[in-house]
């Protein structure tokens, strides 16, 4: 028995609204058409062909389709054998109100299944009026043979013409776009059969020129083998400009109706390439993440050891350009990886919800490759980079101090080794021995003067020792020659104390040989002595190099030098009145005719000298003050950099909490569709993007921060550091935001939920959200869904099904409900999934109910992918007496949902 002679039962349920929304195009239906008698004559033969395959199951059939429907008998009739259900019992009587009586009936019945009768009443069909008894038979076809078509959410005569379009699509010349001009050559109707029953037509022998014998050919084949009967002429089809479409409509719905078997191997087919898809989607989905987690791995294991690399570099040039290096790798090589771990979390979220939603199981990534290993390996890379950066600093400051140390005692050590050239050997002289009384009493005098000056140069001796520790202790990579010049310095000065305490002793020994000494002389050397040695340092000082870091350490300076000219007036008196000394000498020699060698016997040092190096001093007084001032420009500078920086970072750092705080918000606020709030997310991250720019000039300016060896910054809490870390988290979590919005979106998609169902879920989760932190402790969960109303009351039943819902949204018992969790749950019992029995389902029609399944029914059945997709996939069929080759589709379903064999 065909499917068109099978009877269909309607749903009592089906709505008025539908029918009447289609039947509305087919009010006034075709007043105008009807007058072409070509299209009238087609009406009759196909509409009465179509009433007698059905009431030949009544034994019975028209010959005049006007004429034999007259008295309602046979329309009834028919309108039982279509519709399987029973009619009022007909009158009996031959009378015209018998007659109209029995057309009422099945006028009301057809009216009863929703159909709207336009224009059509009963009297005209029992006076035989063909136009009204023609619309009336086309209701009737339209209601009970067409209607019901449904393919890809279309139904009726669009549902009809797109099953024509996608059977017809591989064939050549064929081109279905209507139920007219479409089907007059004959090769659409060869194609329908051909794709269903390819033994019946050999389409390659058929010929677009010959459209007569093509329509034969399908109306024959049709009416023996498909049971078919012929409701057209061939004829009238190719010599009509227009066929009738309401009579193309009725013979082609015949063809749906017949194959309608074949469409659930279609529609199984469908299922199983559906499922294929989002399996391979999938797995290419898993690739990728193992591929991106791989490479992100690898990238920290190389990165790690050149951060951990702390070996310090011997001068400041090589230890600024590791500093440039690691700023390189901050602003070049580290931020596109920050993207790709954002990337990589949200991939594998999605992925996760992808599985999810698809009914398989979760993805677990291989060994070490874990979103939480990823994160640790980051954590551990961002440690050792703070690390890193902090030596860096801290050895730059040490080369910077030792560099200064290195040239002061380099300064120290030539002061010191200029002044004790040659007093070995003069210690060392036995001078005395041939010296007269005067003579021996000006070297005892020059020798304590001498000794005045070595107790003077004790402060200088020890500055260059402790400047060699303080080297020592900050590993000099030259501390090797430091320590061999300091050891020389030191040892040399103990021998010139030895030598002194001797040469000492000596004259003392024959100081009460000798008498008087000049006194003048001996006054001139003993102040002229100190006052060199004043001017010695107030030289060392004037010349002395410093380094500061702020504006108040160089005031301190400036203060101390000030301090120092303050003093010039006193030592300026002080070298007057050496000074006088010597003119006092002068004036007795001159007074009293004494001849002088033209030196000092006390000292070495002449008027002449004392005057040089006085004006040496107060040469170096301006140049001291310019140095100063240079160095005070170079603070002011360094302190208008900081309050640049600082200015900004002011503004940056409370920007990037506001915007992670509002982010906050973003996932527990309701505010329209899905869509719009992905709309505002997207240009809420756009807006974040743009302010990119102003880290941008944020990392410029803390780069001349850094390049002028500017250490702290008391104008702001916020530094470089933590604005890097907090643009990176709210980069991080936008993108979050944003996955999970698309997450959701994928799960009102996937389980058909509403926008309006969604706002309500989200509205209930926000209430009883206190914290409103995006989670439901399960106190304030319970409390949800009783207000839901779920029986969740505290009985042992009650706890018993709570804790099964618990462990359905908290699987890890974090003690947490998320609205990604709440979502599932609310969707999970009502959603129409694919399973592994529906799949395993589908493969069985596919193989005609056998239990395996050829290459063969694969590659005919699916899409090329799709199939070599299974063939390479599913294992061998073990068992039964199963063809070479044949192929086990249950346990591959399983598979597919990581399920063992059902």
């Amino acid at each position: 028995m065909t499917a068109v002679e099978t009877q269909v039962q309607y749903s009592t349920t089906y709505t008025m609204s539908t029918t009447e929304e289609y039947m509305t195009q087919e009010d006034d239906w075709d007043r105008d058409l009807l007058l072409d008698p070509a299209w009238e004559k087609q009406q009759r033969k196909t509409f009465t062909a179509w009433c007698n395959s059905h009431l030949r199951k009544a034994g019975t059939q028209i010959e005049n389709i006007e004429e034999d429907f007259r008295n309602g008998l046979k329309l009834m009739l028919l309108l039982e054998v279509i519709s399987g259900e029973r009619l009022p019992k007909p009158d009996k009587g031959k009378m015209r109100f018998h007659k109209i009586a029995n057309v009422n009936k099945a006028l009301d019945f057809i009216a009863s299944k929703g159909v709207k009768l336009v224009s059509i009443g009963a009297e005209e069909i029992v006076d035989g009026n063909v136009k009204m008894t023609l619309g009336m038979i086309w209701t009737i076809i339209l209601r009970f043979a067409i209607q019901d078509i449904s393919v890809e959410e279309t139904s009726a005569k669009e549902g009809l013409l797109l099953w024509c379009q996608r059977k017809t699509a591989p064939y050549r010349n064929v081109n279905v776009q209507n139920f007219h001009i479409s089907w007059k050559d004959g090769l659409a109707l060869c194609a329908l059969i051909h794709r269903h029953r390819p033994d019946l037509i050999d389409y390659s022998k058929l010929r677009k020129d010959d459209p007569i014998g093509n329509l034969n050919t399908a109306f024959e084949v049709a009416e023996k083998y498909l049971d078919i009967p012929r409701m057209l002429d061939a004829e009238d089809i190719v010599n009509t400009p227009k066929p009738d479409e309401k009579a193309i409509m009725t013979y082609v719905s015949c063809f749906y109706h017949a194959f309608a078997g074949a469409e659930q191997a279609e529609t199984a087919a469908n299922r199983i390439c559906k499922v294929l898809a989002v399996n391979q989607e999938n797995e290419r989905l898993m690739e990728e993440y193992e591929k991106l987690a791989s490479e992100l791995l690898e990238w920290i294991r190389r990165t790690i050891p050149w951060l951990e690399n702390r070996v310090a570099e011997q001068t400041m040039r090589a230890m600024q350009q590791k500093l440039e290096d690691f700023r390189d790798y901050r602003r070049v090589h580290k931020p596109p990886r920050v993207q790709e771990k954002c990337q990589l979390e949200i991939n594998f979220n999605t992925l996760q919800t992808k599985l999810r939603l698809s009914n398989r199981p979760a993805f677990m990534p291989s060994e070490g490759k874990m979103v939480s290993d990823i994160a640790n390996a980051w954590k551990g890379l961002e440690q050792v980079e703070k690390g890193y950066e902090e030596w860096l600093l801290t050895e730059i400051r040490r080369l910077e101090r030792l560099d200064h140390l290195a040239e002061k005692f380099k300064q120290k050590c030539s002061m010191h080794e200029g002044w004790t050239a040659g007093k070995e050997d003069l210690l060392s002289q036995k001078d005395y021995e041939s010296a007269s009384l005067m003579e021996i009493r000006a070297l005892m005098r020059k020798h304590e003067a001498f000794e005045s000056d070595l107790a003077a140069h004790q402060d200088r001796v020890e500055q260059i020792a402790a400047i060699a520790q303080e080297l020592n202790e900050l590993d000099y990579h030259d501390a090797a020659t430091v320590n061999a010049r300091c050891q020389g310095i030191c040892d040399q000065w103990d021998n010139l104390g030895t030598l002194t305490q001797k040469r000492r002793d000596a004259l003392e020994r024959v100081e009460k040989l000798w008498e008087t000494i000049d006194q003048l002389y001996l006054e001139f050397a003993k102040r002229a002595a100190p006052f060199n040695n004043w001017m010695d340092g107030a030289m060392e000082d004037l010349q002395d190099m410093f380094i500061v870091h702020s504006i108040e350490e160089i005031q301190s300076l400036i203060t101390a030098h000030d301090q120092f000219k303050a003093t010039l007036p006193e030592a300026d008196k002080e070298r007057m009145a050496i000074m006088g000394i010597q003119n006092e000498i002068l004036k007795i020699a001159q007074t009293y005719g004494i001849k002088l060698s033209g030196f000092n016997p006390y000292t070495n040092l002449s008027p002449q000298d004392i005057s040089n190096k006085w004006e040496a001093v107060k040469q170096l007084v301006p140049l001291r003050d310019q140095m100063l001032q240079e160095e005070v420009a170079r603070q002011q500078a360094n302190e208008r950099l900081r309050r640049q920086f600082a200015a900004q970072a002011n503004i940056i750092g409370p920007w990037i909490q506001t915007k992670m705080e509002e982010i906050g918000h973003v996932s527990v606020d309701i505010a329209g569709s899905l869509e719009e709030q992905m709309n505002n997310l997207k240009q809420y991250e756009q807006n974040i993007i743009n302010y990119k720019s102003n880290i941008d000039k944020l990392e410029g300016d803390h780069q001349l921060i850094q390049e002028a060896l500017i250490f702290d910054n008391k104008h702001t809490n916020y530094t470089m550091e933590h604005i890097r870390v907090g643009w990176e988290q709210l980069l991080t979590t936008i993108a979050r935001t944003i996955n999970e919005v698309e997450n959701q979106i994928l799960t009102r998609d996937a389980k058909g939920i509403s926008q309006e169902q969604l706002n309500e879920f989200r509205a209930s989760f926000n209430h009883f959200d206190r914290k409103r932190n995006g989670m439901m402790d399960p106190d304030d969960f319970r409390a949800c869904l009783i207000s839901m109303g779920y029986d969740l009351v505290r009985s042992c039943q009650g706890e018993v099904e709570f804790a099964r819902i618990m462990t359905l949204v908290d699987p890890n018992n974090t003690g947490v409900v998320t609205f990604q969790a709440f979502i599932d749950f609310m969707t999970r019992e009502t959603a129409e999934t694919d399973t592994a029995e529906q799949v395993m389902a589908s493969f069985k029609i596919l193989a005609s109910d056998k239990p395996y399944i050829t290459v063969e029914e694969l590659r005919r059945e699916l899409p090329p992918e799709q199939a070599e997709y299974c063939i390479t996939r599913m294992t061998k069929f073990i068992g039964g007496e199963a063809p070479p080759g044949a192929l086990d589709y249950i346990s591959f379903s399983s598979a597919l949902y990581g399920e063992s064999d059902l």
